[in-house]
């Protein structure tokens, strides 16, 4: 069962909210992070304002995917995370 874009947002928001509590994650999680954002950049219903915040969230699963020290990597972008939430809440 596909997911509509109001889920794929719940998801993405919950794996963000896991690494800023957390502190860490997974290559998968960072995986999972880009195609989330893969599929919503295509998503036509979805406000440009957010589609540039999901290019900052791709980029940072991106980097997260293939870094050495994905705890660092998490722990160097605590604000953002937040941030991203933050802001996809306000136009989701």
């Amino acid at each position: 069962m596909p997911l509509n874009h109001q889920d794929q947002f719940s998801l993405l928001k919950d794996i963000l909210n896991n690494h800023q509590t957390d502190c860490c994650g997974s290559v998968s999680e960072c995986e999972q992070l880009e195609r989330l954002v893969k599929s919503l950049m295509v998503n036509t219903q979805i406000d440009q304002n957010v589609k540039s915040i999901l290019q900052e969230v791709y980029n940072y699963s991106q980097y997260g995917a293939q870094t050495a020290d994905l705890d660092e990597h998490i722990l160097s972008n605590q604000g953002n995370l937040s941030q991203w939430v933050s802001n996809i809440d306000s136009y989701s």
